[in-house]
């Protein structure tokens, strides 16, 4: 009995090791509206499961921006292997907004468009540049990728973000 369960759980484990991150999909997914044909101001946070096995009960969260008029989105998230090279946690660059985290499809986690995002924007851009751990990541408890959207709704409240119990480490904000 035993042996048959450490055999189903070795192929369990085998099973999600098929891939390499660095060939994983980081294509668009298609969910977030095409900049060249919105003019309005949206913002977007993503969540998608962790790589390999953390994606078992984790997600890593983002937030995407598009200003008003703007040919492109500027994407806003804590990354922890940038640390290894002695680069800021904080990775905030012009991006597809919904890329795939490393083969796994994104989902929406929050969608605010039109009349007042701008200034929502402005906020979260304001408070992303004042986030106070842009040089720190800790797996667990924190401070890691989901603490950076948390921290934002902290700061931004009318963004009405609400993050899921799987973003583990958004506590680490309160």
């Amino acid at each position: 009995m035993r042996l048959g369960l450490l055999i189903a759980f070795m192929l369990a484990l085998g099973g999600c090791a098929n891939d390499d991150w660095r060939t994983a999909s980081r294509e668009p997914a298609g969910i977030a509206p095409d900049p060249a044909t919105t003019q309005e101001a949206v913002i977007q946070v993503y969540g998608a499961p962790a790589w390999g096995w953390r994606g078992w009960f984790a997600i890593h969260t983002w937030i995407a921006a598009k200003p008003s008029n703007a040919d492109g989105y500027t994407v806003y998230e804590v990354i922890g292997w940038r640390q290894r090279s002695g680069l800021p946690v904080l990775r905030i660059e012009t991006d597809y907004p919904d890329r795939y985290w490393f083969g796994e499809r994104p989902d929406l986690l929050l969608d605010r468009r039109g009349p007042g995002v701008d200034a929502l924007i402005d906020a979260v851009d304001q408070a992303a540049q004042a986030y106070p751990w842009k040089h720190e990541y800790r797996v667990f408890p924190g401070p890691n990728s989901n603490t950076f959207p948390a921290w934002i709704a902290e700061q931004v409240p009318e963004l009405g973000l609400e993050l899921p119990f799987s973003a583990i480490g958004s506590g680490w904000a309160e």
